[in-house]
């Protein structure tokens, strides 16, 4: 049995295996360490027959999985990249893996869930949230583009209801996860180790079936009509420009937001996700992503994005280009473009139809 390392916690009992992301104090923030050990326990326990249902939680109170280690990102983009672009190749590698996983993933979204923790995720067969949950894809806040496969995930949510996610980053509870196609049922926060225990003598079906709840109610659902309608527009100016003109608080509250983000990312990220719309698999999404986060790490915004937000903390990022109207047709081509390391690769690997992840449908 693969033994993880202090991060990555693994076990065995009755029919199931068990990996808890074990740093508690970073809100269980992924290192590429963490990410190697997952690997290798989906590996062991693929091929296990002892092991017939694979379930991911975090430790401690506040979440599964916050994302990325963000502080490293920053360090290692500061001085060329190579470090992050390493770490998302195994990554995003781990996310198609769970995707295509043979038995049952149950992962316990309890608490915050965001950036690769998404990914780790949402991609699983069984995906459990509870009234605690915070699920969000906030990068644009920090001058990077939702990855992970978080633009085929929210590039496949009703109407325009993905956009709206991807570009504000705003996290979302039980209910707005299982109506946006993030997660599959809700079971109370306080049921989550009785849950545990059922799954260790009962098919993932059957224990979530005994502990299944309807969720808290969401907010989506209602603000529907005047997100489809903004942000169908074409461009992310005229996205902004809709949204203040429906005169709606609410909508207006989100423009503001928007203007809050990085407008490269923003624009970006827009493009990103519509034509990962066009891709037939996963696979091809995160070799497009791939491409996005890659040069990401090449612009003034991503250090910038991370220093505001988690280093100084002084919430006042400066973004370069500084609005979303000095962001040209060419800054923005510049996230479909090979890496200098090379693409990653993924739908060649898996038989798929290996075409260019940036040229356009």
């Amino acid at each position: 049995m693969p033994t993880g390392t202090t991060d990555v916690l693994l076990r065995t009992e009755g029919r199931a295996g068990f990996v808890t992301l074990n740093r508690p104090r970073a809100i269980n923030a992924l290192t590429h360490a963490m990410v190697l050990a997952v690997e290798e326990a989906l590996t062991a326990w693929e091929h296990d027959p002892a092991v017939e249902t694979v379930v991911i939680r975090g430790a401690g109170e506040r979440g599964l999985c916050a994302g990325g280690d963000i502080r490293a990102i920053h360090a290692d983009a500061r001085t060329g990249g190579t470090a992050s672009a390493a770490f998302w190749r195994d990554e995003y590698r781990l996310n198609a893996r769970i995707a295509r996983y043979p038995k049952p993933y149950v992962a316990l979204m309890d608490g915050i869930v965001m950036g690769g923790g998404v990914g780790l995720s949402a991609h699983g067969s069984h995906r459990v949230v509870t009234e605690r949950s915070r699920i969000a894809m906030p990068e644009t806040g920090i001058g990077f583009v939702p990855d992970v496969g978080g633009t085929y995930l929210l590039g496949h949510a009703p109407g325009e209801l993905g956009t709206h996610l991807a570009l504000t980053g705003s996290p979302v509870g039980a209910a707005d996860a299982i109506l946006t196609g993030l997660a599959d049922r809700h079971v109370p926060a306080a049921e989550l180790p009785a849950l545990a225990g059922d799954l260790t003598r009962l098919p993932a079906d059957e224990a979530l079936a005994r502990h299944a709840a309807t969720p808290p109610p969401g907010v989506l659902a209602g603000q529907r009509e005047w997100i489809d309608a903004c942000y169908a527009a074409p461009t992310a100016e005229e996205v902004v420009e809709r949204l203040f003109d429906t005169g709606l608080p609410a909508a207006k509250e989100t423009a503001a937001t928007l203007l809050t983000r990085s407008p490269a990312a923003l624009k970006a990220t827009l493009a990103v996700l519509r034509r990962s719309r066009a891709l037939a698999t996963l696979e091809e999404v995160l070799d497009l992503e791939y491409r996005a986060s890659c040069a990401a790490l090449t612009t003034p915004d991503l250090v910038e994005g991370i220093r505001a937000q988690v280093v100084d903390k002084d919430r006042d990022p400066h973004w370069t280009p500084a609005t979303l109207g000095e962001v040209t047709d060419e800054d923005v081509a510049r996230y479909f473009a090979r890496p200098t390391g090379g693409d990653l690769g993924l739908a060649g690997a898996e038989g798929a139809t290996g075409r260019d992840p940036g040229a356009r449908p």
